[in-house]
């Protein structure tokens, strides 16, 4: 039963909220007088945006519950460039509303993290919210040209991020990750323009396009474009490799929101815009796709074992662990493409704490060597339990949400009864183990064992905002881990949404 309290909440939710709220605060920045500003408008930026968004699936549960099945709720629609049908049209469907939650809660670890940034602090924190506005733009649009656009925004930051405030071989990870994802960017504008042409309707309405057939044929040859443009920014093998370079060159709030945030912008787009919009394509290529995500899991969690680096070790699982989303998309089945949204969530929320340890770890040791860690949990104790809690949900321990999102897309894929797709589960599943060997190897190493250098006996354990960004991340996973029904329930619609487009291609 729905209440007048539920209802004054569902009339009151305001989508551009999530764009005007990061770029209100992106000019309060620049407009800042001393660094303290800096970071509360940023932290006070992004906890608002953390309640909103809890406000949007309350609202969001709320009109469900009122019985409105629509494709999109809250949807807002301006013409923007009315020549070629251009418009800022902005919906949700639970799906996006999942991406938005996940996005919320990175973008404030990540602020948090970042609260000792000193060199060009204004400049920072300014970065850090463009990259949410993008974000948040590019999850509610319902444009493609709009949702281009946000896509684009989300871009340049992380090169500016990157080669100011990286560290290592910085200049070029940052010209190795701009120039992939642009070229990556490029093919995505390319299936676009192809699908306004060809539809037959000048039209960048999703909405209106998924109601279109685009030809066979059109499809055949554009559907890899997208589904490439799109997977260059998941870590699709094997225009993978900026990733290890560009997460491990980053500040930690960069590889946060890099990891957590910016390569769920690929598996978004992946199932959103060319998995939907280009069903038949979709189920043609789907071998390849599987192909190409049992290589990734596997490759990047073997990859994995050979790194001594903390941040390379949790970049090339990244690569892995996004290759569940990619099986997941690519298997075509109810369960699969939900769990392939599940561990967007999960990895993003996972990935961005690990990120945030390692982080912590080397701003008091100065390295991120393995070896050269080691009996930090009798000094740091808060993080190294974190740093625990963060390895076993890696691996896949039930009870957090790495079991959740990884099971769900292996129950979905062992639904298809070919061999073929048997053969690929079986495979995915086979980098658990893997998983659970470079994960116990690292954590152990690094908090276990005697204290191998004495000036860590003077090390400082984490501090408020610290602490603060990690129970922030950590009540996430296990939110999932422990209560993942919420989350299903959310997505299940999406994901039969965009299954009632793959039966009809079966039967015809």
């Amino acid at each position: 039963m729905v209440t007048n309290c539920d209802l004054k909440l569902i009339e009151s939710m305001n989508l551009s909220l999530f764009i005007i709220i990061p770029l209100v605060a992106s000019i309060a920045v620049l407009l800042s007088r001393n660094p303290q500003q800096v970071k509360w408008i940023s932290f006070l930026a992004s906890a608002a945006q953390l309640v909103l968004s809890f406000f949007l699936l309350s609202a969001f549960m709320g009109e469900r519950a009122n019985g409105n099945v629509s494709q999109m709720l809250f949807e807002q629609r301006y013409s923007w460039f009315a020549p070629l049908n251009i418009e800022y049209y902005i919906g949700v469907d639970g799906i996006s509303v999942s991406m938005i939650l996940l996005t919320a809660f990175v973008v404030l670890a990540g602020v948090l993290v970042s609260w000792n940034v000193e060199k060009m602090t204004k400049e920072f924190y300014f970065l850090l919210l463009l990259l949410s506005l993008g974000a948040y733009g590019f999850f509610i649009s319902l444009d493609l040209f709009t949702l281009f656009f946000f896509l684009e925004i989300a871009v340049i930051p992380k090169y500016l991020l990157i080669g100011i405030w990286g560290s290592g071989n910085k200049e070029y990870s940052a010209n190795k990750l701009a120039l992939m994802l642009m070229g990556g960017s490029a093919l995505v504008l390319v299936g676009i323009f192809a699908i306004y042409f060809m539809s037959g309707i000048h039209s960048f309405d999703m909405v209106k396009l998924s109601q279109v057939h685009i030809a066979i044929e059109v499809q055949k040859i554009f559907f890899p474009m997208l589904f490439i443009g799109f997977g260059v920014f998941t870590a699709i093998f094997p225009f993978h490799t900026w990733v290890p370079d560009g997460h491990s060159s980053a500040p930690t709030a960069g590889s946060m929101f890099l990891a957590g945030i910016s390569m769920k912008l690929g598996g978004y787009g992946c199932l959103r815009v060319a998995t939907y919009l280009m069903p038949e394509a979709a189920k043609e290529y789907a071998p390849i796709i599987i192909i190409l995500a049992s290589i990734a899991i596997l490759y990047g969690a073997f990859a994995t074992m050979m790194q001594k680096d903390l941040k390379y070790i949790n970049a090339y699982s990244s690569v892995s662990h996004c290759g569940f989303v990619l099986l997941g998309i690519g298997m075509l089945t109810k369960i699969s493409i939900a769990g392939a949204v599940m561990q967007m969530v999960s990895h993003g929320l996972m990935t961005a704490l690990f990120f945030a340890v390692i982080g912590m770890i080397y701003e008091r040791t100065h390295t991120r060597k393995v070896e050269e860690l080691g009996g930090l949990l009798k000094i740091m104790p808060f993080v190294c339990t974190v740093l625990f809690i963060v390895g076993l949900c890696s691996l896949g321990l039930p009870g957090f949400s790495g079991f959740v999102a990884e099971m769900t897309v292996f129950m979905g894929s062992w639904q298809n009864p070919e061999m073929f797709y048997r053969v690929a589960t079986i495979a995915a599943c086979m980098s658990i183990v893997v998983t659970a060997v470079y994960i116990l190897r690292a954590v152990g190493k690094t908090a276990m064992g005697p204290i191998t250098n004495e000036h860590f006996l003077h090390l400082k354990d984490a501090a408020w905002n610290e602490r603060l960004a990690a129970i922030v991340l950590v009540l996430g996973i296990v939110a999932i881990g422990i209560a993942p029904f919420w989350l299903s329930d959310l997505i299940a619609p999406g994901a039969e949404l965009i299954m009632s487009k793959i039966p009809t291609v079966i039967i015809n």
